[in-house]
């Protein structure tokens, strides 16, 4: 029993906070639960008129009356404890969902590679949801089964018969017992199906986001199995879970039964050696069927507890996970600008040894492009990344004007710092508001410059509805190159100090890139540049050029001393000029 309340224990917090709310509604419960043991009292009352024959007009009018007014005032109390204590529960399950998604909003990428998407979303709906309901029908039927049942039990055995009490609550410590095992059953089995929740809700998020790979290899049978197979599962827990739940009732009722069996019987025997009266047995009986609630109420309470117990388990653990980058307590909140200097001896991944970064020596003036070139896993989009501070660096630093970047905020770095990442994400919405995404006051005319600037403007104005065309999740109604051009606007649009391109010309032509490589000269005069790519026509014209392998830099120069240094970058320029050449339908020199 004490294991499983441990969950209001924790909640106490906000039960604190909202002290009043709760206090005024369980004030009001603990009223309704006196007042709804008057009605059985004057039944006897009646009973009693009846019996000895003295009952009148009058008195059965003047009795008529006051279980009216009793009625009236009941239904107006209880509206009121339901918008304290269940209003009261929504506003957890608000607070909570917000803590959540500040949670999610300030973790790092790798604390999203090492959960499912589906789980996370099961926290944010099913957990909470659970919980909410033990803050709200959990503190209802504790407070309602402890008072209604006690004020009951008390009223029978003062103003009727102790002993015929005792008699009746023999059966009540086998209904304590069996809904402890209850619970201890229900907590296991609900946190399989929540866990099986958490699966299935991930199953669907991954199919309809590769909806397409799964179409483009006939795999739609193997998915829908696969999913059956899930579903089914969800299925067959929450069943295992409801084996437990129907226990409760029936368990509950039988020895409600049984009390009243022994009142009934017992009950009899008094009238009939005249300790009490018919009157009183009729009240006793009222006031026995009035136990019913509060006895269901106990059972009930361990069910949403326990599950309560699991679900804020689950959140718990959730928020327990540390924030991996955080700002240093005297952090300039300022924008950096100016040079940057890498300075970096070794960087490696959680639970990798080989180094994804090594040896890395570069200094960048204010108003440079930066070119980074380099085979597939060579390091860098690990390098672009720590700009932002992704990660935080095993071994050296990376200066903002001989200041390390992690002297400064993470909003002032990333304020400095415009990213368009290899995976071009766009949201649900039209394509003006995807690029004016960091910029929500962007006039129109800012917006259609920026995609002029990306070279992406004729295309939107092909659509039906132009820059209002409303684009699906993940830009899935966009070609890759549109959406990279989307992404490159929404990123020229917020003007950074230094814009990160990586690899984001890979899905456009020779041509659209040479144009929006012309528009980054022009525009970004005086303000630093970095651009990582496969083609290297795309960095030619970098004011200096890094050439990565395996975590460390294995060329570095401009364009023109790289092709004299006859090395991995002038064999790569070469061949691609080939194969330039050879899709043209030229010939070679």
């Amino acid at each position: 029993m004490c294991h499983s309340m441990k969950v209001f224990i924790d909640l106490m917090w906000y039960f604190k906070q909202e002290k009043w709310r709760y206090g005024g509604g369980i004030a009001i419960l603990a009223i309704v639960s006196v007042l709804s043991l008057l009605p059985p009292y004057i039944v006897g009352v009646i009973v009693d008129h009846i019996s000895m024959e003295t009952l009148t007009e009058e008195i059965l009018w003047q009795w008529m009356l006051i279980l009216f007014g009793l009625a009236i005032t009941v239904y107006v109390f209880r509206y009121i404890w339901r918008i304290l204590i269940f209003g009261s529960a929504i506003r957890l399950a608000r607070l909570l969902r917000n803590q959540l998604y500040g949670h999610f909003s300030k973790m790092t990428s790798s604390f999203f590679q090492k959960r499912r998407t589906g789980d996370l979303m099961a926290h944010a709906t099913n957990d909470i949801r659970a919980v909410e309901q033990t803050a709200g029908a959990g503190v209802l039927t504790l407070v309602d089964s402890l008072t209604m049942g006690g004020f009951v039990i008390l009223t029978m055995a003062v103003t009727i018969s102790w002993e015929l009490t005792l008699i009746a609550l023999i059966p009540m410590p086998f209904m304590a017992l069996a809904t402890s095992k209850y619970g201890a059953m229900l907590h296991k089995r609900f946190s399989k199906a929540q866990a099986a929740f958490s699966s299935l809700n991930d199953k669907v998020q991954e199919s309809m986001s590769g909806v397409k790979v799964i179409k483009t290899f006939g795999y739609e049978k193997e998915d829908a199995d696969s999913f059956r197979k899930e579903s089914d599962n969800v299925v067959n827990k929450n069943i295992e879970v409801a084996k437990v739940d129907a226990l409760f009732d029936p368990t509950i009722s039988l020895i409600v039964g049984f009390s009243f069996f022994l009142s009934i019987v017992f009950g009899s025997m008094f009238v009939v050696a005249g300790d009490i009266t018919i009157g009183q047995l009729t009240s006793f009986t009222v006031y026995l069927g009035l136990l019913i609630w509060p006895m269901l109420a106990f059972g009930w309470l361990f069910n949403i507890v326990e599950r309560g117990r699991a679900s804020y388990d689950r959140i718990s653990s959730l928020l327990a996970v540390k924030q991996e980058i955080v700002d240093e307590p005297d952090a300039d909140q300022n924008p950096p600008e100016g040079e940057i200097t890498f300075r970096i001896g070794r960087f490696s991944y959680e639970q990798e040894e080989a180094p994804a970064l090594q040896n890395i020596n570069l200094h960048i003036s204010r108003g440079e492009t930066l070119g980074i070139a380099g085979r597939t896993g060579s390091g860098k989009t690990t390098l672009v990344r720590s700009l932002m501070r992704d990660f935080d660096i095993d071994e050296g630093t990376i200066l903002f004007k001989q200041k390390p970047i992690h002297r400064y905020t993470l909003d002032a770095l990333r304020t400095t710092v415009g990213y368009v990442p290899q995976d071009h994400f766009l949201f649900s919405a039209t394509i003006a508001d995807n690029i004016s995404f960091a910029k929500p006051d962007a006039s129109y005319a800012e917006i259609m410059e920026a995609a002029r600037l990306a070279a992406i403007h004729d295309d939107i104005l092909q659509f039906d509805d132009g820059y209002e065309t409303v684009v699906g999740e993940r830009g899935v109604t966009l070609s890759g190159g549109q959406k990279q051009r989307i992404s490159i606007a929404r990123a020229l649009l917020a003007d950074p100090e230094v814009l990160v391109l990586d690899d984001s010309l890979s899905a456009v032509d020779a041509k659209t890139e040479e144009q929006i490589l012309h528009h980054l000269r022009e525009l970004r005069a005086g303000k630093t540049t970095f651009i990582t790519a496969h083609r290297l026509s795309a960095i030619k014209h970098a004011d200096q050029i890094a050439v990565m392998d395996n975590g460390t830099i294995s060329e570095h120069g401009t364009h023109e001393e790289l092709m004299a240094n006859n090395r991995w970058y002038r064999k790569m320029y070469d061949h691609q000029q080939l194969e330039s050449l050879v899709k043209k339908g030229g010939e070679p020199s």
